[in-house]
């Protein structure tokens, strides 16, 4: 019997095989303007964003990629929420969420390959075609 890795939860150093400095140092962040980078000036869908706790660790949750991404210095009293969402655009700016990094082969339609967090990125999904499995055939009906 061979040994299986066991998860519960994914977090994003799992995904990308090792941490971001963004998640190590908070200066990184000095730049992230929440107001800026939110899409259509919607402030809403960013206030849902909250510091979160992951094996016992502080962490912010990217629906991009369905995981943690996982905070390693102090947080100041009374900004953690600030403080999650800065380390959470700062990851989707940079381009590091896996969901991001799947985009570009799979998404179906014309997108921007950031987001609309950052402007100018480029458009992914402009000449999706299904993936073929080598060796296989549909079944004939």
């Amino acid at each position: 019997m061979t040994d299986i890795e066991r998860t519960i939860t994914i977090d994003a150093e799992y995904l990308s095989g090792h941490r971001f400095p963004y998640q190590e140092d908070i200066s990184l962040l000095a730049d992230v303007d929440l107001l800026a980078a939110t899409p259509g000036k919607d402030i809403n869908w960013l206030e849902d964003v909250e510091l979160l706790e992951e094996d016992g660790v502080p962490a912010v949750f990217d629906r991009y990629s369905n995981s943690f991404l996982k905070i390693y210095f102090p947080i100041p009293a009374g900004r953690e929420n600030e403080i999650a969402r800065k380390v959470l655009i700062k990851h989707l700016q940079s381009g590091n969420s896996y969901g991001i990094a799947l985009k570009e082969r799979h998404c179906k339609f014309p997108q921007p390959e950031l987001g609309p967090w950052v402007e100018g990125s480029r458009t992914v999904g402009t000449d999706w075609t299904p993936p073929v499995l080598e060796g296989w055939e549909p079944p004939q009906h």
